[in-house]
C-alpha cells in the first residue's frame, strides 16, 4: 500500500470548466457542511443553544418579514442587472453551471441547505459576535466569485445587511432564513427558465 505524504500534495487553482458536475455539487454541499458545524461549534463556544436559536416562532410574523426581505433583493437585483454592464454580473459561471439543468426540486434543496447553513453561521453566530455591519463585510467577501466587481459584492453585502436586520426586528433565525431560501431559489429558477426558453 502506497503511503501518503503531505510534501507531494499540490493545490492549484480550478476553473469552473474543469469541475464535472458531480464535483461542482460535492464542493457546494462541502462548503455548507463545513459553515453548519463551524456555525454550530461557534455557537457553542458562545454558549448559546443552537436548537433553541432554530425553534420556530411563535406565529407567521418572521414569514412576512422574510419575503418582503427577499421581494426587496430580488427587485433591486433585476433592476441592477438591467442597467450594468454584462461583464459586471459575471461570477465565473458558476450560478449557470449550478442552476441550468437541474431539477426545480434540486434547485430548491439547493437553496434551503444554503439558507440554513450560512444563516447559522453568519446571523445566528458571526452577528451575535461582531454585529450586523462586520458580519456583511464578512459575507459578502466569502461569495468570491463576485469579488471582481463592485456591484455584484456591493449588493450581496446589503443583503446581508438587510438579512441580518430583519434577524434583530423579529428576533428569530428563520426571518432571514427563510428570506435567503426565496432569493436564491427565486435566482436558480430564473437562471434554469432562462436557460430553456
Amino acid at each position: 500500500m502506497k503511503k501518503f505524504n503531505l510534501r507531494d500534495f499540490k493545490m492549484r487553482r480550478v476553473t469552473i470548466d474543469e469541475l464535472d458536475d458531480r464535483m461542482l455539487l460535492i464542493n457546494l454541499y462541502a462548503t455548507q457542511a463545513l459553515m453548519f458545524i463551524i456555525g454550530m461549534c461557534w455557537l457553542i463556544f458562545q454558549g448559546r443553544n443552537p436548537i433553541a436559536l432554530l425553534g420556530l416562532p411563535d406565529g407567521p410574523n418572521f414569514l412576512y418579514w422574510g419575503v418582503l426581505l427577499a421581494a426587496a433583493a430580488l427587485a433591486v437585483n433585476l433592476i441592477a442587472e438591467r442597467w450594468m454592464p454584462e461583464e459586471a454580473a459575471d461570477d465565473g459561471g458558476v450560478n449557470e453551471r449550478l442552476f441550468r439543468s437541474r431539477p426545480i426540486w434540486h434547485i430548491l434543496v439547493i437553496a434551503a441547505t444554503a439558507a440554513l447553513c450560512e444563516e447559522l453561521l453568519f446571523r445566528g453566530a458571526v452577528q451575535h459576535h461582531i454585529g450586523t455591519y462586520w458580519t456583511s463585510i464578512l459575507f459578502a467577501a466569502i461569495h468570491v466569485r463576485y469579488l471582481k466587481h463592485w456591484i455584484p459584492t456591493g449588493l450581496v453585502f446589503l443583503t446581508s445587511y438587510g438579512l441580518g436586520w430583519i434577524l434583530i426586528e423579529t428576533g428569530t433565525l428563520w426571518a432571514p432564513i427563510t428570506a435567503h431560501f426565496l432569493i436564491d431559489a427565486a435566482g436558480g429558477l430564473m437562471i434554469r427558465f432562462r436557460r430553456e426558453s
